[in-house]
């Protein structure tokens, strides 16, 4: 493993939770969108992450190359029905179709994406603590 491995391996992990949090706020703001262009609620958005594989290494037992956003895809939940015949988007029975998004589990997911975020930080910084210390051996 080389010397800016660790910060290559952290950096995807920061660029791959930022997606993440991108993507939790775009469901929190469109959590009460009944209307969207395809037609029906909005749908709540999902990221996908896949391990990278570090091709330059012939063992197998090696440190990988970090994460990578697979996708990006659909709650296959269904719509929320609420009773509201006065709302613009109800059917003939009533019932509104409001978005598969769930303001609770938004807030804990951008909680463990935030958390995650800052643990790759934290790699980083001691990632570069430690090859200053390299560094300050080499001049000593």
């Amino acid at each position: 493993m080389g010397l800016f491995d660790s910060f290559r391996i952290s950096g995807s992990g920061l660029t791959a939770e930022r997606l993440r949090m991108d993507t939790i706020a775009n469901n929190l703001a469109n959590a009460n969108t009944t209307r969207t262009e395809q037609g029906g609620p909005y749908r709540r958005q999902m990221v996908v992450f896949g391990a990278v594989e570090d091709e330059s290494k012939s063992n197998k037992k090696q440190i990988g190359g970090g994460v990578k956003v697979v996708g990006i895809v659909q709650d296959p939940a269904p719509p929320k029905l609420v009773y509201d015949p006065q709302h613009p988007d109800a059917n003939e029975n009533g019932y509104v179709e409001f978005p598969n998004v769930s303001v609770v589990t938004e807030m804990v997911d951008l909680i463990t994406a935030t958390r995650a975020y800052e643990a790759n930080i934290t790699a980083i910084n001691a990632a570069k603590s430690m090859a200053l210390k390299a560094l300050d051996i080499g001049r000593g």
